[in-house]
């Protein structure tokens, strides 16, 4: 998983940096959208200042005004080797291939996005997750450079975590592989492998045997299934990861699929499990400060209409299409059961701003028949998107 050019994704593209030279009105442009990437017609992506001869911002790093930001980009000159530049400064990503130094490291094009390979099976590190989600680079909590600040291993109450079989790094999970570098974050309300890993349990039976609370407004009814009281949450695990967004950074994208052993039986019960990436500050316009949901805002479960790799039928009243058919769940422990494949999330961020997520998945009422999410391909994005949602990923 981990190639994360904040650029091409399979459904998002990331424009380069336009820099404005502090000496004149000519522009260095990189990837643009709907244009020549060469030309000034590329010029789509981060907006740029029209700053030239004689304005504030060409006395640069020569001010002894040293806690001014005369770009705006909410980093003062003293952290900023480009103040004609609003997305160059040290807080912002060093977008590769397009020559320019962006986190003013000295050195363009030197941000890391490959360190996924070697992690260990068991990531008892929670900064190992992070970066088999794709996430590489940890921040300083005390500096102005973006990355991870903190990650934590919790239960989905935010309690520690103090059992690890739902928490593994993947290399491939039956026949589906990691969506970018050589591995995947797995979480699981029972085990987090792959049959052929070591530690592996059959997803029907095996129950930890604990309990925990869960994230707040939870639990709670799927809309798909309003007659439902749903179980507290058994067996599960959470991986939080405070963020401090670069900033060049208008949203972010990540990619999930679960997987869950109570379809085709248990549908609309006490017993369904959840999964939930929860957002704080939360998005505007969500009920909750989930950010993974389906278009009628069911949470990632059994019951969601985005659960399309299956075989076709009606349970528990409901008819499920699985346009996808079965395929992929070969080989992966899920076999006779359901996942929804590769989807991917989109969420707006705040510029320079720290955000949390907790990506949490539940056993509800009991701990048997259990479900697993992999997590993978996360990048920051210069685009603002439309909003928060979760759709199918673009086949690779």
């Amino acid at each position: 998983m981990n190639v994360r050019v904040l650029g091409i994704s399979s459904c998002f593209l990331f424009a380069a940096v336009l820099a404005l030279a502090c000496s004149s009105t000519s522009k260095r442009s990189g990837f643009g959208v709907g244009g020549d990437p060469a030309s000034d017609g590329g010029q789509t992506g981060f907006a740029t200042s029209d700053a030239g001869n004689g304005s504030a911002c060409a006395i640069n790093n020569t001010s002894a005004e040293l806690d001014k930001d005369f770009d705006g980009d909410g980093i003062p000159l003293r952290y900023d080797c480009n103040e004609c530049d609003p997305n160059t400064n040290e807080g912002a990503l060093d977008v590769p291939g397009n020559g320019l130094d962006e986190d003013c490291s000295g050195t363009p094009d030197d941000e890391v996005f490959e360190c996924d390979d070697p992690l260990p099976l068991v990531a008892k590190d929670p900064f190992d997750a992070a970066k088999a989600m794709g996430l590489c680079k940890k921040a300083d909590p005390k500096g102005t450079g973006w990355g991870v600040v903190d990650a934590k291993w919790v239960r989905p109450d935010g309690t520690t975590l103090t059992n690890f079989d739902g928490v593994g790094i993947l290399r491939k999970l039956g026949t589906n592989a990691p969506q970018a570098g050589k591995s995947m974050l797995a979480l699981s309300s029972g085990s987090a492998r792959d049959p052929s890993d070591p530690g592996y349990k059959k997803p029907i039976s095996h129950n930890k045997g604990y309990t925990s609370g869960a994230p707040p407004g939870y639990p709670k009814e799927s809309p798909a299934c309003p007659k439902v009281k749903t179980g507290i949450p058994h067996d599960g695990v959470a991986l939080e990861l405070t963020i401090r967004v670069p900033t060049n950074a208008k949203s972010f994208t990540y990619q999930q699929n679960f997987f869950t052993s109570e379809y085709p039986n248990f549908i609309c019960q006490e017993y369904n499990d959840f999964f939930v990436a929860m957002m704080n500050p939360p998005p505007a316009g969500l009920p909750d400060a989930n950010i993974a949901f389906d278009q009628d805002k069911n949470p990632i479960s059994v019951n969601n209409s985005l659960l399309e790799v299956c075989s076709a039928g009606t349970h528990g009243g409901k008819m499920f299409g699985c346009p996808l058919g079965p395929t992929t769940l070969a080989s992966s422990g899920f076999e006779g059961h359901a996942a929804t494949g590769w989807l991917t999330t989109t969420a707006p961020v705040e510029p320079g701003s720290e955000i949390t997520l907790l990506f949490a998945i539940w056993d509800s009422g009991d701990g048997r028949y259990d479900s697993t999410v992999l997590i993978d391909d996360f990048k920051f994005s210069s685009e603002g998107g439309n909003g928060v949602g979760t759709l199918p990923s673009f086949p690779k």
